[in-house]
């Protein structure tokens, strides 16, 4: 059985590559049992980032239609794809090339970050094919207020990247998807390994909490982390104006 999806592990930075252009990255069982490998590499290396990438034309046509004309399938392995996704402790990457259709926005919008081509096209297709869009709706709406992405949904016309980035589907369009990226990534490493799992976690949690709770974990936060070893190594790394060493600690 042909190979879909690969994995590249590179100075800490794990890319994932789903190739499977014959059904323009469709969200077959196979692909997304090789996704499911792919994010387990990563976790075993202990990736600071994780890329989801893509080869052809479209970044990922959504559900196996052929697979699926039996009737309903087990949705189980793509909901723990967006889920594992969403909760890596590290950020994750959507490198978008190409057209995204139905469960392929899903799969992008479970990224902490979206960088789109800015050629790239977008449609929320399920409605006219009978059924909703009503798994991925979990991680778009999280990003998406309901009001900005109603007509999209509720009708499955197609709209572009600058719309997109206006919503807040995507955060990055550009016309150097792979240089964006490597920017990116390398932003991402300037920071502590602990800071930036702490950031991602918080950016999910506060917006679930009432105000003074929040003020409460905040701060408690703070605390910890300006205590703790990685405060030290970057204040001494500002003064002497030069990046820190994050190999110094023990994050």
């Amino acid at each position: 059985m042909e190979q879909l999806v690969t994995v590249g592990l590179n100075a800490d930075i794990a890319t994932i590559t789903m190739d499977s252009q014959h059904n323009r990255n469709a969200l077959s069982m196979q692909l997304l049992a090789e996704l499911h490998t792919g994010l387990d590499a990563a976790e075993m290396a202990g990736a600071r980032a994780i890329v989801l990438r893509h080869e052809g034309p479209a970044f990922c046509a959504g559900a196996d239609l052929k697979e699926r004309s039996d009737g309903a399938p087990d949705v189980s392995p793509f909901v723990s794809v967006l889920e594992r996704l969403m909760d890596s402790e590290c950020p994750t990457i959507a490198a978008v090339d190409g057209a995204v259709r139905a469960g392929g926005i899903g799969l992008m919008a479970s990224c902490d970050l979206v960088v789109v081509n800015s050629a790239t096209t977008f449609a929320l297709t399920e409605v006219r094919i009978g059924v909703a869009a009503a798994i991925i709706s979990v991680p778009i709406l999280l990003r998406v207020p309901a009001s900005r992405i109603a007509a999209a949904m509720l009708t499955g016309e197609v709209f572009g990247a600058a719309e997109a980035r206006s919503i807040g589907l995507i955060t990055h369009v550009s016309d150097d998807v792979t240089g964006t990226v490597a920017t990116l990534v390398d932003d991402i490493r300037a920071g502590a390994p602990r800071a930036v799992r702490e950031t991602k976690a918080l950016l999910r949690r506060v917006p679930t909490l009432t105000r003074d709770v929040a003020f409460t974990e905040m701060a408690a936060l703070s605390n910890r982390l300006f205590d703790g070893p990685d405060a030290r190594i970057g204040m001494q790394a500002f003064r002497d104006k030069r990046r820190p060493n994050w190999n110094q600690s023990d994050t």
